[in-house]
């Protein structure tokens, strides 16, 4: 019983490193090459296994690709779709401290960029994702940001939709910006100053 015991945990161990190294190679292709031009057997051949392989861990491409998003998504936000929504201030902190992470992991950066505007076309399988991706980050923001108006005693709040997108937009922005950027694009500090003067219009409209 010890030894078929220790044998499944082994078999289980050496399953989830295959899996790792499977999605690795998957952030690596799609972030060089997209989804519509990236092969299975691009990916295998990085892992270092054959193409009944991948197919094997993940069953479809379109599988693998779900399971990309979730990874590189996970790779900044821990369980992303469970957390309550922070104080505000605390909000617009992790949105600055998000920018300092993809400059810790250009490759996952890459590919959530290179994915999330391909999936602008037509019928792309990635399409679904980003558009509840991007629609529930602009409620976070604008509940962060009507929770700072009250917070703050500010009762106008005709802004906040259009600010919400705005910071979207401005991190998206900084990130492409920063993987086409030759020389270094610190997106942190870059993104903390563009949060600050958005939320300041809000809270402080006028000045």
């Amino acid at each position: 019983m010890t030894y078929i015991a220790a044998t499944e945990t082994t078999i289980r161990a050496e399953t989830r490193r295959k899996h790792s190294e499977i999605l690795d190679a998957a952030v690596e292709v799609f972030g060089s090459k997209g989804y519509t031009n990236g092969r299975l057997a691009d990916i295998a051949d990085r892992a270092g296994m054959t193409h009944a392989g991948v197919l094997h861990h993940f069953g479809s491409k379109q599988e693998l690709l779900v399971e990309v998003l979730a990874y590189c998504t996970h790779a900044n936000d821990e369980n992303p779709d469970e957390q309550p929504i922070p104080d505000s201030a605390e909000f617009f902190l992790d949105l600055v401290h998000t920018g300092f992470a993809d400059e810790q992991r250009p490759d996952i950066a890459k590919a959530y960029a290179v994915l999330s505007a391909e999936s602008v076309a037509d019928d792309h399988p990635a399409q679904p994702f980003f558009e509840r991706r991007y629609s529930r980050l602009r409620s976070e923001i604008a509940e962060a940001l009507v929770r700072l108006c009250d917070q703050e005693g500010v009762t106008e709040r005709e802004n906040v939709e259009a600010a919400s997108a705005a910071i979207l937009g401005i991190l998206s922005g900084l990130q492409a910006q920063s993987l086409l950027s030759s020389s270094t694009l610190e997106v942190g500090p870059a993104s903390e100053l563009a949060i600050r003067a958005i939320v300041n219009a809000v809270v402080h409209p006028g000045f």
